[in-house]
Order: C-alpha cells, then structure tokens, then sequence
C-alpha cells in the first residue's frame, strides 16, 4: 500500500488519490465478507480508526520539519517575536521617554490625516515603490530621498543578505545601495501578499524638515559637478523655461541653476502637468502615503541616531548592525536653509510653502520663522 502524501504550507496532512483508494478497497472487502451488521459495524469503525491514526501519525511527524524549513529551531520559533509583537508589548508596559515620543507623534499624524485630509483612496502597487520589504525581520521601510535612506537602505542590505560579505553598512558604496533590485518593495508582491504584510509588519518612515530637505536636494543635484545627469535632465529645462535670455552653455550644459530658478520650477504648474515630481524633492505624503499606511514609527532626521537605534531594537538586530553615524558638517541646516531663501520673493514663498503645507502639517513642523509672508 503506497504512503505517500503532501504537506500543504498551512501544516495541514492530503493523503493521495492512490492511498484513499488502497483504505477503501480494504474497507469494501472486509465489509463485503461479512454477513452480520453488528460485525459490519465493528470493521467500518476499525477501518476508520486506522484512518484517523494514520492522520496524526504523519501529522507527528512532519511538524518538526516544517519548523526546520523555517529557519528556526522549534525553541525559537516559540520564542520569537516579531518587530510589531514587541512594539504593542513594550506599549502595555511602562514606556520609556523614547516610547512616550513615538506614540505623540502617531497620535499627532493620525489626527491630521483626520483634519485635513478629505479624499481617501485605495492603495495600487505603483504607490508602493518606495516601501522596501525585510521578510526575514518583519519589516517595511519607506525611503524618502535626503532623509538618510542610503544609510537605511545599506542596513537593510546587511539585514536581508543583499549586502554579500559587507557586515558594516558603511562598507557598501553608496551607488550599490541604490541599485534597482537588490531590495525588493511592496509593490512586487501580490495583493494577499501586500495586505498581510501591511497588517503585521513593522512600518516606519524617516521625515524631515520640508525646506531643510527641499535645499538639501537642491545642493546635492544642482550644486555638485558630478550630477551631470539631472544637470542634463533638470538642469537645462529649468533654464530654459525661467532664466531670461540664456546662454546657449547654460542651455547645453544645465549645471548652474540658481536656487531661485529651481523654486520656480517646482511652483510652476506646468511641472506636474508634465510628468510627477523626482522623488527628491517629492512631497513625503505622495512618496509614502501616511494617511492610508499606518506608520508604527515616525522617525525624523532631527533626531536620526536616537530613532535608528529604536527601529533596530524593536527589530531586535541592534547587536547585528548599527546604524552609520552621518557627517553633521556636512548637514543642510534650518540656518542653511534660511540663507537660500533670502532672495525667495514672499510671493514665491508662499506659493512654495503651499505646495508642501501637507508635509508640514501631517509632521509636526513648525512654519520657518525666516519666511516673509
């Protein structure tokens, strides 16, 4: 009689076709050959005892191999929790000034998704692009360009294995971290696959001061000689279309867009006609969706190594990787800030304060105290 089976992912025991066939036929014959309904009885019930014992039996037994194919022996599956289960147990418990911080700032977001937002919609997977998955650790991560996501992104490359041999994020050159394909997104799974990781996954994102980070972008594309493609791709249709009478350099080269030109691009409603704004200097609510994705954690860039260390405790790897210290002199400041915005006329201001008013509201952040209008 043929034993063979399948374990579905579930745990649960199918037997064949061939061995429901073989207990069948036994249990005809035996029936058959016996007269007596009393005897009847007795094999009908011996048949289906059999039956049942065969069941737990490889039941049993195939229970310690699912654990091993999960990774995990089972003393640690049992004692395993996830990034969430440590997030809501840590909740019921006395919470530290660090928990205290995090749980005003989900309050404050979800009440200012109640307050200002009036339209809901539901997700699609093109608004799920810039959520990076960690199977292993239960984690989502919404990256948000000038807001220390290579760093981010280079922690969860050591994390998910991507990274190779590199142990220290910061031996991972910053163009590898942001090539396409070496972390997966959420918007590369499937529906069921989407949801049930939304709904037991730790979600967080990293924020910033929306005018730090808007001339923190500026910066890094149009001030560097080496950004020569978003010179040639931005850089040029900028001059082109607000700067009176160019030189034809300029025009060819697109490398020396002024701060001022650059704010009337992003004002200009021609812009986003055209096509969506580049991700760095994209609004955080567009990139990642606050309002519909509950965020856990809402780190900022005000207090990035403190918040890191936090993701990383609650994902329980802080003695795996640590987080890279970035260089502060380096840092686009609100003084920084202050500066470029001295020639920003308060017409354009204000029409550029309106554009990301979303992002400062739903974050918490206060209006510049060096704008004019």
């Amino acid at each position: 009689m043929s034993k063979s089976l399948t374990l579905l992912e579930r745990g649960t025991v199918i037997f064949s076709h061939e061995l429901q066939t073989d207990l069948g036929r036994l249990c005809r014959s035996l029936r058959f050959r016996m007269r007596k309904p009393k005897v009847n009885r007795m094999v009908l019930a011996m048949c289906l005892g059999c039956f049942i014992m065969v069941i737990f039996y490889f039941q049993s037994n195939l229970k310690p191999a699912s654990a091993q194919g999960s990774g995990r022996s089972s003393g640690q599956v049992k004692s395993w929790r996830s990034p969430l289960q440590r997030l809501y147990d840590s909740d019921q418990l006395e919470q530290s000034t660090v928990q205290v911080t995090h749980q005003g700032r989900r309050e404050l977001l979800e009440d200012a998704c109640r307050s200002y937002t009036r339209k809901r919609h539901v997700l699609i997977p093109e608004d799920l692009k810039h959520v990076i998955v960690d199977d292993q650790h239960g984690l989502l991560y919404c990256y948000v360009p000038k807001v220390a996501c290579t760093n981010w992104k280079r922690v969860l490359m050591v994390l998910t294995g991507a990274a190779g041999p590199h142990r220290d994020p910061l031996s991972i050159p910053a163009n590898e971290a942001h090539v396409s394909g070496n972390l997966r997104t959420l918007s590369e799974y499937s529906t069921s696959q989407i949801n049930q990781r939304l709904r037991s996954y730790l979600k967080f994102v990293f924020v910033r001061e929306p005018f730090e980070r808007l001339v923190s972008a500026y910066r890094n594309k149009f001030t560097r000689s080496y950004n020569t493609a978003f010179h040639k791709r931005y850089g040029t249709k900028i001059i082109r279309r607000h700067r009176p009478n160019p030189q034809a350099e300029a025009l060819e080269r697109g490398d020396d867009v002024s701060f001022e030109e650059f704010v009337y691009y992003l004002v200009d409603p021609a812009t986003q006609r055209e096509e969506p704004f580049n991700e760095h200097w994209a609004r955080v609510h567009s990139l990642c969706h606050p309002c519909l994705i509950h965020y856990n954690v809402v780190g900022k860039y005000e207090t990035l190594e403190q918040d890191s260390r936090y993701v990383l405790q609650l994902a329980g790897v802080e003695g795996q990787v640590t987080f890279p210290s970035s260089a502060k002199n380096t840092r686009t400041t609100g003084d920084m800030a202050a500066q470029f915005f001295n020639n920003i006329s308060p017409f354009y201001q204000k029409k550029l304060y309106n554009l990301y008013h979303m992002d400062f509201l739903l974050f918490n952040y206060s209006t510049p105290e060096y704008l004019k209008f």
